[in-house]
């Protein structure tokens, strides 16, 4: 595993840091990151038809048991904050309407404000690289 990922959490401690970011999807405080940055998070949701209700269902079906890890951000600027890795396993439907059942990676970045917290989803898009399940 990476060096740099960061597994030291009890499940509560990763509940707590759920439930923070699913708050924030329930009260439309979130957004996908979908700029020229991410263009794989674009072609995922293009690809799999998955419109904001789809997207909003899927990150409140991630459970504690789809963590990976947290890592540092590492874009200038932002290195103070902890970014979270989730992979939950999700049924969607291709192009030729046939099932998949997909490992859809998911990365949170939650921001703390003064008036409450903001969850941006950094990467929203299918697997594309091993990882290792903490509570699996």
């Amino acid at each position: 595993m990476n060096p740099h990922y960061n597994q030291n959490y009890t499940k509560a401690e990763i509940t707590t840091i759920l439930n923070k970011i699913q708050d924030c999807v329930r009260d439309n405080r979130y957004s996908i990151a979908q700029n020229e940055n991410r263009q794989e998070n674009i072609d995922f949701i293009n690809e799999y038809n998955i419109r904001s209700n789809k997207q909003r269902s899927i990150l409140l079906e991630i459970e504690p048991e789809d963590f990976c890890h947290s890592l540092k951000n590492t874009k200038l600027g932002f290195e103070h904050e902890i970014l979270y890795v989730f992979v939950p396993k999700v049924k969607l439907f291709n192009i030729d309407d046939e099932e998949e059942i997909i490992d859809v990676y998911t990365k949170f970045n939650v921001i703390d404000m003064d008036n409450g917290s903001r969850a941006v989803v950094i990467s929203f898009h299918r697997r594309n690289k091993p990882i290792d399940y903490l509570f699996r």
